[in-house]
């Protein structure tokens, strides 16, 4: 008789690692205005490093009075993931150390990927796009830039979408595969509070590619939308219904959106 076949182990997915694993805390990010832990996160023979942001070490904001900054961390993701572009890391709500809490893959960034910067002058180079006018020091002014890039307009895409109100440089991170973007605590709120550096191509057509993900994004918000089921338990009514509107106001315009002139169009400090 020959021997059985050997059954390879089963692989653990992120989404498991992230939700079931033993989270260990290894180091808290000090600069950081709220408690994020930086931990390592092991299940069945795999580990990862990961980002915990526990409910508890949350500072309340008047003007995002619902929820918590990580269910809404949370709720960017599974938006990100319904558009198919993979702009959040895996994010998942879950207890830790210090209670529920969000759990996030810590990416590790890759160097020389320029996306802003300052330049002299009143026009971008060619590549780039024009944010606005910042100090550069001295009683001197320069022009603030961004990358014409395509995974940037996507996630300046996003960010009207989830009504992202702090969408800082610091949030921008390249890997070696794609431009992943985080902290999105402050998002959904039901008010206009889109501030972001992404504005270069405010008042541009939308690509068509984003036409076809937003026309996803606007089935799966429906009633009986598979995004919507999952966003119920993370954001209120009022804000689920806002993100569909936003939605909607996207694919009516066909364009990106431009400042409303109502809230500060670029966050503090920008990077």
């Amino acid at each position: 008789m020959s021997a059985p076949e050997r059954i390879p182990p089963r692989s653990v997915t992120t989404a498991e690692l992230l939700t079931r694993g033993e989270l260990t805390v290894r180091g808290q990010i000090r600069d950081a205005s709220n408690a994020v832990l930086y931990c390592s996160v092991a299940h069945e023979g795999e580990e990862a490093f990961c980002v915990y942001k526990p409910v508890r070490g949350e500072r309340p904001l008047w003007d995002f009075p619902d929820g918590t900054l990580a269910q809404r961390e949370v709720a960017a993701y599974e938006v990100s993931e319904a558009t198919g572009w993979g702009l959040v890391p895996p994010t998942v709500l879950r207890d830790g150390p210090f209670g529920e809490g969000m759990v996030q893959l810590w990416i590790e960034g890759a160097p020389g990927a320029e996306l802003l910067a300052l330049v002299e002058g009143e026009e971008p180079e060619p590549g780039w796009k024009a944010i606005g006018f910042a100090e550069a020091g001295d009683g001197k002014t320069a022009l603030l830039v961004h990358a014409d890039d395509e995974r940037l307009r996507r996630l300046a895409v996003l960010d009207a979408v989830i009504n992202n109100a702090d969408r800082k440089g610091g949030h921008l991170l390249p890997a070696e595969d794609r431009l992943y973007g985080i902290d999105h605590g402050v998002t959904f709120n039901v008010d206009n509070k889109l501030r972001t550096l992404l504005w270069g191509w405010a008042g541009e057509p939308l690509t068509g590619e984003a036409v076809d993900v937003l026309k996803g994004l606007k089935e799966a918000l429906g009633a009986q939308g598979a995004l919507a089921a999952r966003l119920a338990v993370l954001i209120t009514p009022a804000e689920l219904d806002a993100t569909r509107a936003r939605v909607d106001e996207l694919l009516a315009t066909g364009r990106h959106p431009e400042p409303s002139g109502e809230w500060p169009a670029i966050p503090w400090p920008p990077v």
